[in-house]
Formats: structure tokens, C-alpha cells, sequence
């Protein structure tokens, strides 16, 4: 969530005279900087849905969102859980929307409220409802936390209307939360704000006079670097730049102008800054590094640029897709069981999402690399393809046809299909491919690892198919 209007009233020029704070150790910093104990990232929250930008997908006119937000639709009681990861513009949303329509706002942390709190908060909605005619919000963060008990205690003031409850989650919903409450509630789902995005909210916060208030230049490094390392989390991107602006700030000399540079914004989060454009070469070059590092076997190297991937901020729903496709073209049934590995691994990122997710990502990885390989299978429908593209095709053989359908006797459909299950061994002596490319073989199996045993199998198949012993 980020915002896009708010103007810059007390907007201090670069060239002006800026009020300053004196530090232990003779260090001056500008005090717009520290603008009170409020964190940067709680200071540039919007006040209401126009000023978000990001999450377009829920804020389309007449959206749930957009309609509890409506001071002239007070009476809107649906309630909401919202599902996304941290820095989404969770709270964002649920304070913007108390302010717009005029509601009360209560907010509640499942990490130290109880069940009490929660009854006395819907006793007291109730009392504001039907003395004063006011509706009230109550915002639950980390309800995931909640016992079921505790989860219980909402149903009644969600059900009648006492409340709105707008509750947050980052964890999926179809697990930490009770079904009484998700049928009584809309699910919504966030996802990670765009670079665009970010790079919005970072120049916004510069400039607005509840930032920075214009006493900071960001080299254009600099913000690239805060919003690669975001990875799409908004409040990370303002810590970060507010970090960097506090190290700028010691660093500037007296009169000139704080520049933060992304020197600053690596020692600001303590990291060492990677040249890596998600756009660019270095994306593709760093991917293309880590699946031949698979390829070929060399697990120490394939880690290291995982781990380059995760640093620079990379999507890891990207590297689930190649470690996904690593598995089917490079290692197939040399292995059978990589495939499924590297589907759960994509499978477990998208359920617990990241710092964790590297764990099951680098488990596929490891997997993927020490196993054996094999491409016979990528090369068998590579050359199927090849031939049905340059024309290499016939009729299907009509025992092979469907008989299904009225008439398809007639036209001898399925006449003389002979049934691999009333073999003994299973398999029958019989026309598959089409006249045109019988004896053709697109699956050569290799020796490596199970697909050993996939070679002496389909010899011993073949030799039956083709009217042999």
C-alpha cells in the first residue's frame, strides 16, 4: 500500500535552513528525519482508499473494500479477513477504511488480547450502536494466533452486526481460522506490492512532509536498492530508507544536503548490495548459472546462486517453476521422485511463504543436483513435435479409434482392439503408431539411475509390440 496523494506542505528546500537534533558523539541530524518515536513506515500510512495505491484487484469501484470504506454506506456490515504476506498494506487498508466512512476503530493483537478483551469490545460496539448509532471496526491483526475458543468469542458480534471486523492473516486462512467465522466473512487475498510500486512509495516518502520532508536526495542506486530488498514489502522498503537516511544524516557535513546512497542502504540493512536486475541480464544470467549448476551436478555451486537469488530478492515462486521444470527435463525417470519433490517444494513456498520458504527450495535444489540425470524424456517429445510440425502424421489405426458413438461399428472402429489386460504379462502385440511411423522411437531411456531399469523394461516391450518373443 503506498500513497499517491498528500502534497508536501512544509516541504523544506534543499538549499534551506533545516531545524536539527544534536546526538551524542557530535552527530547532527535533521529533525525531520525523526519526526517524534512514530517509525517512518506508520507516518506515510494513507488516511484513505484514494491515496492507496497497490492491491488494485480489491479496490475496483463497488469492490467489498471500496463499499465499507463509503461514509454514505454505514450501515455495510460485511466483514473481511484479509490474507497476504507482511508489508501488504494489511492495517493500511483497515484504518483507511475507518476514516473514510466514519466508523469507530478498534484495534486488537491477537498475540496479547483474549477472550475478555474481545467481549468487552463487542459489548461496547453494541452499546455505541444502539445509543449513539455508531458503527464500529474492530481490526484483529495476527489472527492466526487466536485459539478457537477465542475465535468463537467474535461470532456473535460478526453474525448480528456489532462489529466489522476486518481480520488480518498471514498465514492461509483455510488452516488457522474457524469456519464459522470464514463463512460469516469475506476472504480476500493481498499480494506483494510491484517494484512500481514501491519505488512510488519510497519517492513519496522523501518528499511528503510526513517523511523526510524533502531534507534527503536518494541517489538513484540507492532506491533501486531499497526496493529490490523489499521484495515487495512496503514497511521494509521505509524502514530501510529510514535507517539510511539516519546513517546519511551523521555522514553529511554541516550545511550540505543529506545524500543517502546505496553504500548507506547496505550498511542500513547490514548486507552487501547485488547487482541484480529482475528485469535485466543479471536475472537471467544468475537462473541460467543455477540450472546448469543442477544440470550438471554441482550442488555447492547451484547453492550459491540460490542464495544470490534470495538476497537480490528474487521471486521464489520463479525458482519453484524452474526447480519444477529442472526436474522434468534434466532428471525425469532417471528419478521419478524428483518431479514430485520439486512440486511440493513450490507447493510449501506458496503455503508458508518466505524467509521460510528458502528451506524447501533448498532441499528440491540439493535433491535436483545430487540426483542421477536423464533428458530422454524432454528429447522424446521435442522429436515428436518436430515430426508433427513438419507433417509426419497419419490416421489413427482403427482398432485404436473410438467405438463409443453410434455408427462407429460401422466404420469399423475398435474392430480387433485387443486388451493389454487380458494378457498375462500385460502387454499385447498390437499397432499404436499411425502406418506412416511405424518403427519410429522418440523415448530413448538412458543407464543412469532408475531409468536403467526403464531401458531393459521397454526393450522387452518392444520386442513384443513388434510381434517378437
Amino acid at each position: 500500500m503506498i500513497l499517491r496523494g498528500g502534497g508536501n506542505g512544509g516541504q523544506t528546500g534543499l538549499g534551506a535552513r533545516v531545524a536539527t537534533r544534536d546526538y551524542p558523539g557530535g552527530v547532527t541530524v535533521p529533525a525531520a528525519l525523526f519526526q517524534g518515536q512514530t517509525p517512518l513506515a506508520v507516518r506515510m500510512r494513507p488516511t484513505s482508499l484514494d491515496e492507496v495505491a497497490g492491491q488494485g484487484h480489491l479496490l475496483r469501484k463497488g469492490s467489498p473494500l471500496v463499499a465499507l470504506a463509503d461514509p454514505d454506506a454505514a450501515t455495510t456490515a460485511t466483514s473481511v479477513v484479509l490474507w497476504g504476506p507482511p508489508g501488504t498494506g494489511k492495517t493500511t487498508l483497515a484504518q483507511a477504511i475507518a476514516r473514510s466512512s466514519g466508523r469507530r476503530f478498534v484495534e486488537l493483537s491477537a498475540i496479547t488480547a483474549g477472550v475478555r478483551d474481545v467481549r468487552e469490545v463487542m459489548q461496547d460496539a453494541l452499546t455505541q450502536r444502539d445509543l449513539y448509532g455508531q458503527s464500529t471496526i474492530l481490526f484483529l491483526d495476527e489472527i492466526h494466533r487466536f485459539t478457537k475458543a477465542q475465535q468463537d468469542a467474535l461470532l456473535p458480534g460478526v453474525e448480528n452486526g456489532w462489529v466489522v471486523l476486518i481480520a488480518a492473516t498471514t498465514e492461509n486462512p483455510s488452516f488457522s481460522v474457524i469456519s464459522p467465522l470464514l463463512s460469516r466473512s469475506l476472504l480476500l487475498t493481498l499480494t506483494p506490492l510491484t517494484d512500481e510500486d514501491l519505488a512510488m512509495l519510497v519517492d513519496r516518502a522523501v518528499v511528503d512532509a510526513r517523511g523526510l520532508a524533502g531534507t534527503a536526495v536518494l541517489e538513484p542506486a540507492a532506491r533501486d536498492a531499497l526496493v529490490r530488498l523489499a521484495s515487495g514489502d512496503a514497511r521494509r522498503a521505509l524502514t530501510s530508507l529510514e535507517a539510511a537516511a539516519s546513517i546519511a544524516a551523521s555522514a553529511a557535513e554541516d550545511g550540505a544536503a543529506v545524500q543517502i546512497t546505496a553504500d548507506q542502504v547496505a550498511q542500513a540493512v547490514d548486507r552487501a548490495l547485488l547487482r541484480y536486475d529482475r528485469d535485466g541480464d543479471e536475472h537471467y544470467d544468475v537462473i541460467s548459472a543455477f540450472i546448469k549448476s543442477i544440470r550438471g551436478s554441482d550442488v555447492d555451486a547451484a547453492m550459491h546462486y540460490l542464495a544470490r537469488m534470495f538476497e537480490a530478492g528474487e521471486d521464489p515462486r520463479f525458482i519453484a517453476r524452474r526447480l519444477i521444470i529442472s526436474a522434468a527435463e534434466d532428471i525425469g525417470l532417471a528419478d521419478p521422485q524428483a518431479l514430485p519433490l520439486a512440486v511440493a517444494a513450490a507447493d510449501a513456498v506458496q503455503l508458508i511463504g518466505m524467509p521460510e520458504g528458502r528451506i524447501p527450495l533448498a532441499e528440491a535444489t540439493a535433491y535436483l543436483a545430487t540426483t542421477a540425470k536423464s533428458n530422454a524424456a524432454y528429447n522424446a517429445i521435442n522429436k515428436a513435435i518436430a515430426d508433427v510440425r513438419a507433417g509426419r502424421f497419419g490416421r489413427v489405426p482403427p482398432p485404436l479409434r473410438d467405438a463409443h458413438y453410434a455408427g462407429a461399428k460401422r466404420l469399423g472402429h475398435g474392430k480387433g482392439y485387443r486388451y493389454p489386460h487380458d494378457s498375462e504379462i500385460g502387454v499385447v502385440a498390437q499397432q499404436y503408431l499411425p502406418d506412416e511411423l511405424q518403427g519410429t522411437r522418440y523415448y530413448e531411456p538412458t543407464s543412469h539411475g532408475q531409468e536403467r531399469d526403464v531401458q531393459a523394461r521397454l526393450e522387452k516391450i518392444r520386442r513384443i509390440l513388434d510381434g517378437g518373443a
